[in-house]
């Protein structure tokens, strides 16, 4: 007699996408980039790729330790070229660092061969989450919260012209984060479908 098996995995139910174009998640320091572009590409099934960890290798450097050393300038030169590098080699969930959308370059770049998602959060919910770290070159000054807010109050407009906008509360897991991504992308056909 066989036995029948039960167990269904919850992977064989999920739905199946595919991705056409490579999504660049932008925003502020703090808005959960790393985390949720992890967890979107473990979701999508696609590689997962960080600008700022690029540069990091290719420099042999930490990005405070290129700022100190080379200066924003330099690191800006630099992080144009690694996105552009991103965007052409393979598809996936591209995480950027805080200003690199912040570039015109950038953004155009971005839009025609990716797409955008802002993940928005508002000022309070960004510096609960960067407040106790001392990774953020831009925040080594004397008043960090007020540097983290005239940061805010001068990208946001920038970070508003997205393709797509994703909102991060604060009390919003990763996992329901890259719920609205997702929900985001797939009224894009364009860029990510259900197979």
């Amino acid at each position: 007699m066989s036995e029948i098996k039960h167990n269904t995995h919850t992977e064989d139910t999920e739905a199946v996408f595919a991705l056409h174009k490579t999504v660049v998640l932008v925003g502020m320091m703090g808005a959960g980039k790393t985390a949720v572009g992890r967890a979107l590409a473990a979701r999508l099934g696609v590689p997962f790729l960080d600008s700022d960890a690029e540069i990091e290798s290719a420099a042999n450097m930490t990005i405070p330790e290129i700022f100190e050393r080379d200066g924003e300038p330099f690191f800006r030169t630099k992080e144009s070229q690694v996105i552009g590098r991103l965007l052409d080699e393979e598809k996936g969930i591209l995480s950027t660092g805080g200003g690199a959308f912040l570039a015109e370059q950038n953004r155009q770049m971005i839009t025609e061969r990716g797409v955008s998602v802002w993940l928005r959060a508002d000022l309070n919910v960004l510096w609960n989450r960067v407040k106790h770290k001392d990774t953020r070159p831009l925040l080594r000054t004397a008043d960090p919260y007020a540097t983290l807010r005239t940061l805010y109050e001068s990208r946001v407009p920038v970070y508003a012209q997205a393709d797509l906008t994703a909102e991060s509360d604060g009390e919003t897991s990763i996992e329901n984060m890259v719920e609205r991504v997702v929900n985001a992308l797939l009224t894009r056909p364009d860029v990510l479908e259900r197979k």
